[in-house]
């Protein structure tokens, strides 16, 4: 692993982090309590509420997870202690954070049954099975879990201070020691409830060899659960295909029709985002051109070498080379009916978003965060006031890329020039494009 993918894990576990479910919109949903008890059922509105925080914790546990499966790396090589230190320091924050999330939800859930029922029910178009939330609150109970961040805790009690003043090469580790500090309140308290387990002569060996210790210190606690969400099955998809269906034919294919302005909805089969975000279609982002077609365009503003997209993953908003973005199953091309000048300032304007963060709330009212439709309605309404409408969703504004397909379409701002993984292996355009899409929607 490069520095630079210690510096973009970092950026990811401070993101997801700041978007994890406050408790206060946890409040929220048990402020409804009394009057299911009263009547005994969730409304639809209610169990919408209910899942959608439940989900949204959900998505952070999985992001969290696998960022610090990526970390282990570092732990192979403790000769590089900057690193490996820098290392444990993102995985000990998102561990805290887990652990806090992950408490307080179990707390307030197992003194409620009629919520923890609920979110035990099978929710196949989302993608849980069975007993899920039974099978998160079992994981945070292992004993052994609980041993492991215990002994994280430890590591962290040694070398605190050398954490804490090592220098910040990247920005996010600024950020990441401010919310390591508002986790540390919690800690001591955590640590007095494990000590009542008396394993004084554990602490005494793992003091003794704690550099060597390293290791186990924090990923195996992580690996239990896995890379992706640990516990949650997806339902929908049976079986792991290797490989992607858009292959390179189809790639340069793809190059050959898009144009600067281009919109590209896609979809991953096995995505476990899918489980989050409603529709056949559950990405999107903005194709602002190769370097020839910009400069055709009379566009003065700098991209990366090779990069020709504009997509915000969970990584962040990003320049992305092509092949980066349609390394998926299914994509759409949807083309604004423009003129090149309207069409100029709208890649200008979505080019300059590249650098902000993800927003893992979906919440469209801020712009310091955005999730990959964000970049594609503010590059459009903020720059031409293109007809998209926010919806609200669990109390939040937002625009899902199912959404945005539906709105494009309809007010005829935009016309879809290629769909591709809907139907067998070929490439449609035009009219026929149009065809596919409508026989799907209608299946």
């Amino acid at each position: 692993m490069q520095d630079g993918d210690l510096e973009r894990t970092m950026e990811l576990v401070v993101s997801t982090i700041k978007g994890i479910p406050l408790e206060v919109e946890l409040d929220g949903v048990l402020a409804l309590v009394p009057k299911v008890l009263e009547r005994g059922y969730f409304l639809p509105s209610e169990e919408l509420a209910l899942r959608e925080y439940y989900r949204q914790y959900l998505c952070m546990r999985s992001i969290l997870l696998g960022a610090v499966a990526d970390l282990e790396p570092y732990c192979d090589d403790l000769s590089d202690w900057d690193s490996s230190i820098r290392a444990f320091a993102v995985a000990f924050t998102a561990a805290c954070a887990l652990t806090r999330a992950s408490g307080y939800l179990v707390d307030v859930v197992a003194d409620h049954s009629i919520i923890w029922k609920k979110l035990d029910e099978a929710d196949v178009g989302g993608g849980l099975g069975k007993k899920s939330f039974t099978r998160v609150y079992k994981n945070l109970g292992s004993s052994r879990r609980q041993w492991r961040f215990y002994e994280a805790i430890l590591f962290w009690e040694l070398h605190a201070d050398e954490i804490m003043h090592l220098p910040a090469a990247h920005g996010a580790y600024a950020e990441l020691i401010e919310l390591l500090e508002t986790e540390l309140p919690l800690l001591e308290k955590r640590k007095l409830s494990y000590l009542k387990r008396h394993f004084n002569y554990r602490i005494h060996a793992f003091k003794r060899g704690h550099r060597s210790s390293y290791r186990k210190v924090m990923f195996e606690l992580f690996r239990m659960s896995g890379r992706l969400i640990a516990d949650i099955n997806n339902p929908v998809v049976a079986i792991q295909k290797s490989g992607k269906r858009v292959t390179p034919r189809v790639l340069r294919k793809a190059q050959s029709i898009l144009q600067p302005g281009d919109v590209i909805i896609t979809r991953h089969d096995e995505a476990m985002s899918n489980l989050f975000l409603p529709g056949f279609w559950p990405h999107a982002s903005f194709y602002m051109g190769t370097q020839d077609q910009r400069d055709a365009l009379g566009l003065m503003a700098e991209a990366l070498p090779g990069t020709s997209t504009v997509e915000a993953k969970k990584d962040g908003v990003r320049m992305r080379q092509l092949d980066e973005t349609l390394a998926v199953d299914a994509f759409l091309i949807l083309r604004p009916k423009l003129q090149d000048a309207d069409r100029a300032r709208v890649v200008e304007s979505a080019m300059g978003l590249a650098g902000k963060r993800y927003d893992f709330l979906f919440d469209f009212r801020q712009s310091e965060r955005l999730a990959c439709t964000g970049v594609i309605y503010r590059a459009y309404q903020g720059t031409l006031s293109m007809p998209f409408e926010l919806r609200e969703c669990a109390g939040r504004l937002c625009l899902s890329a199912e959404e945005l397909l539906d709105q494009a379409t309809k007010h005829g701002t935009f016309d879809v020039v290629a769909i591709y993984g809907v139907k067998g292996i070929k490439v449609h355009e035009g009219e026929a494009a149009n065809e596919q899409l409508l026989l799907h929607k209608t299946r």
